[in-house]
């Protein structure tokens, strides 16, 4: 009976979740293709105006960013200017949040079926590595390394610890704009 009241809850939790890191995950996208130029080079091969989405299906929370050129990218949030070019879904909410809480590997959670490439696969798998990286940056080692495939070998302390910090202050930043507007 208690479960029955509870599943409502716990579900509204996971979506509220899953929307929450897609905000920071299309913000820290933005950020990181400002400040780390590796992450850059890795976007300068998609093409001008590439819009990446990432979903939950049918209607769930979605993020969505755009190359602007010279490898940056724009967080558009979840409304698109014009038909994506590669979209990533995940066929469940609970599948969206199993990878987004980090207790399961994107490439895992591909491999178990979990999630569907609506696109270029070349394209996915150059922006799964932005993804990976930028995780790499943003999350302690210890989590990032189950949260990647593999954790670059040549991100070192200082470099991490530098990044991280232009990371979320520039994430902290665009909160902060969109609620001043």
């Amino acid at each position: 009976m208690l479960l029955k009241r509870l599943q409502p809850m716990m579900f509204q939790a996971r979506r509220n979740y899953v929307e929450l890191m897609f905000q920071v995950m299309g913000r820290a996208l933005q950020a990181i293709s400002d400040v780390d130029e590796p992450t850059r080079e890795e976007v300068r091969a998609l093409p001008e105006g590439f819009l990446f989405e990432m979903q939950v299906m049918p209607n769930g929370p979605k993020l969505i960013v755009e190359h602007t050129g010279d490898g940056k990218l724009h967080f558009h949030g979840d409304t698109a200017p014009r038909p994506v070019d590669l979209s990533i879904q995940f066929k469940h909410m609970a599948h969206a949040f199993l990878v987004l809480s980090f207790q399961e590997k994107t490439s895992v959670a591909f491999a178990n079926d979990r999630m569907l490439v609506d696109g270029d696969v070349s394209y996915a798998v150059r922006m799964t590595r932005v993804l990976n990286r930028l995780e790499s940056f943003i999350l302690p080692k210890l989590v990032a390394q189950r949260a990647v495939k593999e954790y670059p070998a040549d991100i070192h302390l200082p470099e991490k610890l530098m990044s991280s910090a232009r990371i979320y202050l520039k994430v902290a930043t665009q909160f902060v704009e969109t609620v001043r507007a």
